[in-house]
């Protein structure tokens, strides 16, 4: 699991925006609609290792699973 400090200083190496956290399995930039994953605890943010989402309703199931650890 990524410490809260952790998440409060990542941003996507692409745009310099905030990512959501998606289960503990990947960082979601939805602006981009890139992927990033997490291995072992690390996030390994490199732009040519990201999933592009593309698909919408990949897209609507990735920010549903990241807004449903806030609340």
């Amino acid at each position: 699991m990524l410490d809260d400090k952790l998440l409060a200083i990542l941003v996507c190496p692409e745009d310099r925006g905030p990512l959501l956290l998606v289960n503990n399995e990947c960082l979601y930039n939805p602006r981009l609609r890139r992927a990033y994953r997490i291995e072992d605890g690390v996030p390994v943010l490199l732009v040519d290792d990201a999933v592009s989402v593309t698909d919408d309703a990949e897209h609507a199931r990735l920010l549903e699973r990241a807004s449903g650890e806030s609340g």
